[in-house]
């Protein structure tokens, strides 16, 4: 997955909506990934983690609900944004759903159009580092589209890294982030790398952005910002 990608898993059961729904992720220029039942979802949960999952209320193991709340109740996944897809528009069962932790609630039918704009909506309130504006401070720009950095408004060699370090210091300006945090936020809790792996990327990081370098504050005994200050 490239640097600015996002991947949506949708956990549906029914062949004409699958092939709805990824068709409108894949025209919004987001990866769709499918699971047809609770336990594939699981799996494939443990192995990546996406940015966001469309979560159906009736699947043919367990209902989206019971899977919503193993979600919510595992630590890695409790930040992982949800909207429920359902065919059931009662009120009672909106507010079961959102109690149990979904972000979001869309009913069948939907127009593509609605959930596109439902996903971008909960995509820019939860993880501010997979919005696709353009990102600024100070002399760097980065524009998540294209996955292009540039300093003075020129563009400048930046590994990927480094790029995805990058995009989530700048969506979280004025922060400070120990070294496990940003392994957990910035490469995900699944992927196996070592703590001091993070200085690597980072020294690799302020030697791209050359004079701007200062950007990238090292926080004695506790990690790491990006600040101005």
């Amino acid at each position: 997955m490239a640097a600015g990608e996002t991947n949506i898993l949708i956990v549906e059961d029914e062949p004409s909506i699958v092939d709805l729904v990824s068709f409108t992720l894949k025209e919004a220029g987001w990866n769709a990934s499918v699971a047809n039942n609770a336990a594939e979802a699981w799996e494939f949960l443990q192995q990546r983690t996406p940015q966001m999952v469309l979560l159906d209320w009736m699947l043919p193991d367990q209902t989206g609900l019971r899977l919503l709340s193993r979600i919510r109740s595992d630590r890695q996944f409790n930040e992982l944004p949800v909207i429920m897809l359902t065919a059931k528009s009662m009120e009672e069962d909106k507010i079961a759903g959102l109690d149990n932790g979904a972000d979001d609630y869309v009913t069948k039918p939907f127009s593509p159009r609605e959930l596109t704009a439902r996903i971008n909506a909960l995509l820019r309130r939860k993880t501010p580092e997979h919005a696709q504006k353009l990102m600024t401070v100070g002399v760097v720009t980065l524009d998540p589209a294209s996955c292009s950095v540039s300093l003075h408004g020129q563009k400048v060699d930046i590994g990927h890294a480094e790029f995805k370090l990058l995009k989530f210091f700048m969506a979280h300006p004025d922060r400070v982030f120990s070294r496990s945090q940003l392994l957990d936020k910035v490469w995900g809790d699944h992927v196996v790398i070592e703590e001091r792996t993070v200085d690597v990327h980072v020294l690799r990081l302020r030697k791209a952005l050359k004079d701007a370098e200062s950007l990238i504050k090292t926080v004695r005994s506790v990690g790491y910002m990006l600040s101005e200050k």
